[in-house]
């Protein structure tokens, strides 16, 4: 039941809390048809009961800023974290708030956001479910609580203006050289392919390895050192001329992004190169080449 509302601050009873009220009412008619000093005394305490938990929820809600909202990554129909930190100005105050951010599309599911923990600044991972790639509107944030006795709500709202860059959802595909424009970025390290030189030999070097000509020469064991191909990254190629708006371009947009978070598992570098209009901009590193996917616009016709 909604008591007070101002378009900010709202107020309203819960279930509970309309009962609560019911039965005060009945034990304050009772109080005075039977005119029983003990009803009184109950009646009373019932009502500074009410009005405690009206003042602590009061409490609860104010002296809390927001500071900041970090987006963290987040995946097209697959989501991701979003953090809000705040300014807490009584940071020993139990508050009970749950914490309900409004988007543009989407879904985001409510955080909640305890208090009482002795810190200035508090933080509540709220998790966001978007339904697309690119920038990603936030249009208000809305604190509840019904702390201590959940008689009572009040909510606090704020409205934002601040947009969190989505990106492409990472569609598994095929191996990275079955792909259109993708290629591994190859070097070499020690291991069993090509002879590279020689060195002494160590604890734990097999017998088959020695270096018998080497050996010879210097009058004591060395083996032989191998180079092989090993992949340290990742490079990937989208042409913006050669797609249109649709469908298709998205799934390569999904595949690329997947590629990246392929290489990201593998610990593997990425790099990224666009061509379109303006020429050709390269791209290093799985944060930017995520980024530069999720603002791609194609120009084919």
């Amino acid at each position: 039941m909604k008591l007070w509302s101002d378009g900010h601050l709202r107020l309203s009873l819960t279930r509970l809390g309309v009962q609560y009220l019911l039965a005060l009412l009945v034990l304050g008619a009772l109080a005075v048809r039977s005119g029983n000093n003990l009803l009184y005394l109950v009646f009373s305490l019932m009502v500074g009961l009410f009005l405690v938990s009206g003042w602590a929820s009061r409490g609860a809600i104010r002296g809390l800023r927001l500071v900041q909202i970090r987006e963290g990554q987040l995946f097209a129909r697959l989501g991701g974290g979003v953090r809000l930190q705040f300014l807490d100005r009584a940071p020993r105050r139990v508050r009970g708030l749950q914490i309900l951010l409004e988007t543009a599309g989407g879904r985001v599911e409510p955080a909640f956001y305890a208090g009482g923990r002795g810190l200035a600044e508090g933080v509540a991972v709220v998790q966001a479910h978007p339904d697309r790639r690119g920038w990603w509107g936030l249009e208000a944030l809305e604190l509840r609580t019904r702390y201590p006795f959940g008689l009572m709500e009040k909510s606090l709202r704020f409205s934002l203006d601040q947009k969190l860059l989505v990106l492409p959802h990472p569609r598994s595909g095929p191996h990275l050289g079955d792909w259109k424009g993708e290629a591994y970025h190859p070097a070499t390290r020690s291991g069993a392919a090509s002879p590279e030189g020689a060195r002494p030999f160590r604890v734990g070097d097999s017998p088959t390895r020695i270096h018998w000509k080497r050996t010879a020469q210097r009058g004591k064991p060395w083996v032989r050192e191998f180079e092989e191909e090993v992949t340290i990254g990742v490079r990937l190629r989208l042409d913006l001329r050669e797609w249109q708006r649709g469908p298709g371009f998205e799934r390569e947009l999904e595949r690329l992004s997947g590629a990246i978070l392929h290489a990201r598992l593998k610990r593997q570098e990425v790099f990224l190169e666009v061509f379109g209009r303006e020429g050709r901009q390269a791209f290093q590193g799985r944060a930017h080449c995520w980024r530069a996917l999720a603002l791609a616009e194609p120009e084919g016709r």
